[in-house]
């Protein structure tokens, strides 16, 4: 029926049942999920930066209101490339899992 079920049968401990039965089925989707949270959380903060919570959007913010549109351009390529770069190495990694 499933890993974890097939672990217990064979009269595992408990912690063989949750490192062999488990989190092999869990481990996957955690990491997808934390990876996805992650990439989540990057873009919000340039986003709650520029309402002027601080961070990376804080200084963009700043950039605009100073009409430094280099600046500005800069720190959006900037960004634009962490979550590119946070994308393509989350997508190796959940490819490494699966």
């Amino acid at each position: 029926k499933s890993q974890a079920e097939a672990v217990q049968a064979t009269g595992s401990a408990w912690w063989q049942w949750l490192n062999y039965g488990i989190q092999p089925q869990v481990m996957p989707r955690l990491i997808g999920l934390s990876l996805y949270r992650l990439d989540i959380n990057f873009r919000e903060s340039a986003v709650v930066g520029l309402v002027g919570a601080g961070g990376i959007g804080a200084t963009l913010n700043t950039a605009f209101d100073r009409y430094e549109y280099d600046t500005a351009a800069a720190i959006l390529i900037l960004i634009i490339g962490i979550v590119m770069l946070s994308e393509y190495i989350s997508g190796y990694i959940r490819a490494g899992v699966q």
